[in-house]
């Protein structure tokens, strides 16, 4: 009668995550996952700076800052266990402006409160660990790191033993009392015990597929980068001291594991949930934006700081001015442009941004409605987490 126990939709690294995770807690468990594109990590995942972010910026307790603390962990001895390319170089986060350094002491103490440790540095200890960098003040967190999260998911498809089916874009779900049917776009339907939506940019629609109100929007918001053409001007990572008011950590320095240096992101609209530049606009898309009581409600509180994100999309001398900030010798010709990313954000009817993880439940079915930054970082735990409330619902059949 089942094709399936668990069928996962959504092929980034929290699908492939918990794939690994069920099949790890439960031996013989069948999953399936099914991912629209032709192969793993082709949107969020496969589209960020790859940071092993610390969880120095998240609110204590939370769900960010748990995961993040002991994915950074298991990350590192993940790529490790799998040879797959990854280092531990710290980070610095630099204060330019004398209004930035109370927040840059509530942060060391945010870091210290989340288990963190880090170091204090005045401009002489800047200038040791980034000599082209310049700032008032820097907190340097020793636990941040790089990878390849393609990479990665790649590997947790592999190593979970799941069924991994591309090219399966799911249209519609079907639930009933003895579990859930899926039907593709290509005709294909596959019926499962338990179903597990991790689809990401498009998590809030599969969950009214199934039936069910998530109670959120994703709102879809750009990250724009440029790849420095003067690599040696960064040694490792460098970023901004950020606005707690917004989920964004601003324009920030990342050499990855490949030796480029990647610059950004910036954050603005996107026209279409998978809309990597402003040429790309789907209507449908952008009509279930602007009908979203939240995202009227985000504009109108911050439209300051969004017309800020919009002049350095447009400009790249703007964009230029807020890295000289950090990197003074930057000029214009020294940026080249690089693949952008669309985070998904989820937002509630009155224009709250979800700050934290945000997982549901409901019968026969899990729903992951909020997974940005650093999901990433955290997809082992956050993995293990969902695959323990969908093997819940496989053994008590709720």
């Amino acid at each position: 009668m089942f094709d399936c126990d668990v069928l996962v939709i959504g092929g980034g690294i929290v699908g492939m995550s918990t794939a690994y995770a069920l099949t790890r807690a439960a031996p013989g468990t069948a999953v399936t996952v099914l991912e629209k594109e032709p192969g793993p990590a082709r949107h969020q995942t496969g589209r960020n700076s790859g940071v092993i972010h610390s969880g120095v910026y998240y609110r204590p307790g939370s769900l960010k800052a748990r995961y993040a603390v002991r994915g950074a962990a298991e990350m590192v001895k993940f790529c490790a266990e799998y040879g797959l390319p990854h280092q531990v170089t710290g980070k610095l986060i630099v204060a330019t402006d004398r209004a930035e350094l109370p927040r840059l002491h509530s942060l060391a103490q945010r870091a210290r409160s989340n288990g963190i440790p880090v170091r204090e540095l005045g401009p002489a200890q800047i200038h040791a660990h980034e000599p082209h960098v310049r700032g008032l003040a820097a907190l340097h967190v020793g636990t941040t790191g790089i990878c390849d999260y393609g990479a990665v998911t790649a590997q947790l498809a592999a190593a979970s033993g799941a069924e991994i089916r591309y090219g399966a874009r799911v249209a519609a779900v079907d639930r009933r009392p003895w579990g859930v049917a899926v039907r593709t776009a290509a005709g294909d339907v596959l019926r499962a015990r338990v179903l597990v939506n991790c689809a990401g940019l498009h998590c809030d629609e599969v969950a009214r597929l199934a039936g069910d109100e998530p109670g959120v929007r994703i709102v879809p918001f750009r990250g724009e980068y440029y790849e420095l053409a003067r690599p040696e001007l960064v040694r490792g990572l460098v970023y901004p001291v950020p606005d707690p008011a917004f989920p964004f950590l601003g324009v920030h320095l990342t050499r990855g594991v490949d030796g480029g240096v990647h610059i950004g992101p910036n954050a603005v609209p996107a026209l279409a949930r998978e809309g990597y530049g402003w040429s790309v606009v789907r209507p449908g898309d952008l009509a279930g934006t602007l009908a979203w009581p939240g995202a009227w409600r985000i504009a109108r509180r911050h439209w300051r700081y969004g017309a800020g994100e919009l002049r350095r999309s447009l400009s790249k001398r703007a964009f230029t001015d807020a890295v000289r900030r950090l990197l003074p010798e930057a000029a214009p010709a020294d940026l080249r442009p690089a693949p952008a990313g669309v985070r998904a954000q989820a937002v509630l009817r009155d224009g709250t941004l979800v700050d934290d993880f945000l997982i549901r439940e409901a019968p026969r079915t899990v729903h992951v409605l909020n997974a940005p930054s650093p999901a990433a970082t955290a997809s082992l735990p956050i993995g293990r987490r969902v695959a323990r409330l969908a093997l819940a619902r496989l053994t008590d059949g709720s």
